[in-house]
């Protein structure tokens, strides 16, 4: 059997996104499903889906449209609810009787996405397990880079500006690591003044959002975080509606927690939140 294996889905409005899919050897006891960051693509995650895989979970981790893999409108979307729905349709094609409980696994800005599907349907997941999310960061583009990007999404939406990640230390302490970010050809290094505004907006709506999250709730911090602000993170966190609320911080470690020199023990804790809420859905 093959370790993984690359497909497409063709989103309702016809745009057809990448995602790799990590089968298990049995019947799997949960369906996980990744969601990464800005800059990111699913394949700085195989290790944990591989983790996850080999721990009994089917795992699905997507590429969002316009990064990764797809090269289709690089950078760009129509509004951040059409990347809501290309998750939501996704998710819901995999939910039915007998199938197994479903968690999202949201990284850095996809810790948006996967707020925000909880107001979007709610009832579509299972769990939410949220590793650094961005609602909080604390790297954006200047003031003036602001001016520039707001007054191009209005005559010039598709018109590129620097994402202000591009200094690989801020992910990782790890130097093999930064040279992967460093040198990695499906990082997404610019971004449309359209996607930029609509993050903007996705902000607004997350604070509506924040009390439609009623699933069980696991956010996982790195200490020495050099993207987002992890007070505000979790004070922002603590206002989701839910009842299960789970935080873990791991001192000394960065952003990608994935990229750590030893992220086995960060695997595990993931791997045995998600059993235990799974177990509850049996």
């Amino acid at each position: 059997m093959a370790d993984m294996f690359l497909w497409t889905w063709q989103a309702s409005d016809g745009y057809r996104w990448h995602y790799r899919h990590f089968p298990p050897a049995g019947r799997p006891w949960a369906t996980v499903i990744g969601i990464h960051g800005i800059q990111s693509h699913g394949g700085w995650y195989e290790a944990s889906s591989r983790w996850l895989r080999d721990a009994g979970c089917d795992v699905y981790f997507l590429d969002r449209r316009g990064s990764g893999l797809n090269q289709v409108q690089r950078g760009d979307t129509p509004s951040f609810r059409r990347l809501l729905d290309d998750v939501r349709e996704f998710v819901a094609a995999r939910r039915g009787p007998g199938q197994p409980p479903i968690f999202l696994v949201a990284i850095s800005w996809g810790g948006k996405i996967g707020a925000g599907l909880c107001y979007r349907q709610p009832g579509l997941i299972d769990g939410l397990a949220l590793l650094a999310p961005g609602f909080r960061p604390r790297v954006r583009p200047t003031l003036r880079e602001r001016w520039r990007i707001a007054t191009a999404s209005l005559v010039e939406p598709t018109r590129l500006f620097p994402i202000p990640l591009n200094d690989p230390a801020l992910f990782t302490a790890q130097p093999e690591r930064q040279a992967f970010i460093a040198n990695d050809p499906l990082a997404l290094r610019e971004a449309t003044a359209r996607f930029l505004v609509e993050s903007l907006k996705f902000d607004v709506y997350l604070r509506r959002a924040v009390h439609r999250v009623r699933v069980p709730v696991l956010l996982l911090l790195a200490g020495n975080d050099r993207i987002i602000d992890n007070q505000r993170t979790q004070e922002f966190v603590d206002r989701f509606a839910t009842n299960d609320r789970t935080t873990i911080k791991y001192p000394g470690r960065h952003h990608t927690l994935e990229f750590e020199l030893d992220p086995e023990p960060i695997f595990d804790d993931l791997t045995k939140w998600i059993a235990h809420r799974a177990r509850r859905n049996e």
